[in-house]
C-alpha cells in the first residue's frame, strides 16, 4: 500500500481528520484540519505515515499516552487531543447541530459548556490478567487490545494517583485470561469499584480481593458482576443537598461540573411548576434538586436506583414532597392521561432515547419539558416528536462530560 498526500479539510464525527481523495472522503485518525500529510489509504480510511505540515488548528496533545506515537501508543480513551480547544469546542456544538438539522430542526444552538482536564469521577477502565499482574488501560480504538496506561488527562487527581492500587486490585480479580471492565466512581466516601467480567469468582478468589480492598483506605466498595464483596463504608455522592448513596455499578453522572450545569437548566425551567414528573430518574440527579422546591414524582426501571433515593429521601428533612415508582418506560411509557396533573416534565434517558414515551408526552397538555440526553441522534428523533406534537423548542445547550471524545450531552428546553 503506497504513502498518498492528502490535506486535512475538516474533522468528522468520531474526531478522525476528513481529507478527498479521488472523489470521495478519507478518514485518519489523529490529524487536524488544515494537516499536510501522508498517509495510507484503503478504501475511505487512512493511517497516518508522516505530517508533512501541521495546520493552524493542530494542538499538543497533553497525555502521553495519545496519538500514534505516544506512549503504548493510541490508548483509545480520547480521540481529540489534538485539535486547539476552540476548534473542538465548536466541532462538538456541531454535532448537536447536524443532529437537529437532520430532523428538520432549525434553533440557535447554544454555546458549548465546557469540560475540564481532570475533571471525570467515573471511568471505565477495561483490564486482563498479565503475568503475576494485570494491564489496565483502554482498548485501542477498533481493537480488543488493551493499552496500559500510566496516567489520565481526563480523570481525577485521585483516580489518577490510585492506578497502581487499580491494577493490583484488578489483579486478584483477573482470574481468568479473558479482559473485563473494572469502573472507578471517585465518590466523597472513597472509590466505588465495580467489576464486570465474563467469568465468576471462587470462594478462594473472593477472599483474596477482599483482603486487599481491606489495606486500601481510599476504597469504600467493591462488587463483581453486581454483587457486593465488601463495603467498608456506603459511597456517596451529594444531589444537590442530600446524599446518596448509588447501587454497585449503578449509572451516575461522569462528571459533578456537568451534572450541576444540566440541573441548572432544568431547575430554571421548572421553576413556575408546582408538580412535576422526572422520567428515567435513576437515583435522583434531578428529582431530588427539585424537590426542594416542587412536588416531584420520580420514576425509574431499575429497582436498585429507585432503593438507593428512597433511602436518602427519608434521611433528609425540609423537602417537598417525592413519591416514587418503579417502571421499565421503555415497554410501559406514562401515558397522556396519567400526566394531566403535573406541570412539569423532566427525562434522561439511556442512549436509545425515549420514542415510545415522547409519543405520549406529546399528547399531554404539560406546560415545560426538560430534555436531557447523552445521544444527539435519539434527542433530535425525540424533540422533534414533541415539536410535531404541539411544543415549541426554546433552547438547546450542548454540555461536555465527556472530554475529547465525540460524545456530548444537551439539556433541550420546551413549551407546548
Amino acid at each position: 500500500m503506497s504513502a498518498t498526500e492528502l490535506t486535512i479539510n475538516e474533522l468528522g464525527g468520531q474526531g478522525d481528520g476528513v481529507a478527498n481523495h479521488d472523489g470521495q472522503p478519507v478518514f485518519v485518525p489523529f490529524t487536524a484540519p488544515g494537516d499536510r500529510i501522508t498517509a495510507a489509504v484503503e478504501a475511505t480510511r487512512g493511517t497516518l505515515i508522516s505530517l508533512l505540515a501541521p495546520g493552524e488548528t493542530r494542538a499538543l496533545p497533553p497525555c502521553p499516552h495519545f496519538g500514534p506515537d505516544g506512549d503504548n501508543a493510541g490508548c483509545g480513551g480520547c480521540s481529540v487531543q489534538h485539535v486547539g480547544m476552540d476548534l473542538y469546542a465548536e466541532w462538538k456544538r456541531g454535532l448537536v447541530v447536524a443532529a437537529l438539522k437532520s430532523r428538520g430542526i432549525e434553533i440557535d444552538v447554544a454555546p458549548l459548556v465546557p469540560a475540564k482536564p481532570g475533571d471525570r469521577r467515573r471511568v471505565v477502565f477495561a483490564a486482563r490478567r498479565a503475568g503475576d499482574g494485570a494491564v489496565l488501560g483502554f482498548n485501542r480504538a477498533g481493537t480488543h487490545e488493551i493499552v496500559n496506561i500510566e496516567t489520565c488527562a481526563i480523570a481525577t487527581p485521585r483516580i489518577v494517583s490510585a492506578l497502581p492500587l487499580f491494577k493490583a486490585l484488578a489483579a486478584q480479580a483477573a482470574v481468568a485470561p479473558k479482559p473485563m471492565q473494572m469502573g472507578v466512581l471517585d465518590t466523597q466516601s472513597g472509590f466505588d469499584i465495580a467489576f464486570e467480567a465474563p467469568f465468576q469468582l471462587k470462594e478462594n478468589d473472593r477472599l483474596r480481593l477482599v483482603a486487599a480492598a481491606r489495606k486500601a483506605a481510599s476504597v469504600a466498595r467493591i462488587s463483581f458482576n453486581g454483587e457486593t464483596l465488601i463495603e467498608k463504608q456506603p459511597p456517596q455522592l451529594d444531589f444537590g443537598r442530600v446524599t446518596v448513596t448509588p447501587p454497585p455499578g449503578a449509572f451516575t453522572q461522569a462528571s459533578a461540573d456537568a451534572e450541576e450545569a444540566m440541573a441548572a437548566l432544568v431547575m430554571k425551567h421548572m421553576k413556575k411548576a408546582k408538580r412535576v414528573v422526572d422520567l428515567y430518574a435513576g437515583c435522583g440527579t434531578f428529582s431530588v434538586r427539585l424537590a426542594e422546591s416542587h412536588i416531584t414524582h420520580a420514576v425509574e426501571g431499575f429497582a436498585p436506583a429507585m432503593n438507593a433515593l428512597d433511602r436518602a429521601m427519608r434521611r433528609m428533612q425540609g423537602l417537598k414532597p417525592v413519591t416514587m415508582e418503579i417502571r421499565d418506560l421503555a415497554r410501559r411509557p406514562l401515558m397522556a392521561f396519567e400526566l394531566k396533573n403535573y406541570q412539569g416534565l423532566v427525562f434522561d434517558p439511556p442512549r436509545a432515547g425515549a420514542e415510545f414515551q415522547c409519543r405520549e408526552i406529546a399528547k399531554s397538555t404539560i406546560p415545560r419539558i426538560a430534555a436531557v440526553s447523552c445521544n444527539p441522534a435519539t434527542l433530535a428523533r425525540d424533540l422533534r416528536i414533541l415539536i410535531d406534537g404541539g411544543y415549541k423548542l426554546k433552547s438547546v445547550t450542548p454540555i461536555d462530560q465527556f472530554l475529547w471524545t465525540p460524545h456530548v450531552e444537551a439539556v433541550a428546553l420546551l413549551e407546548k
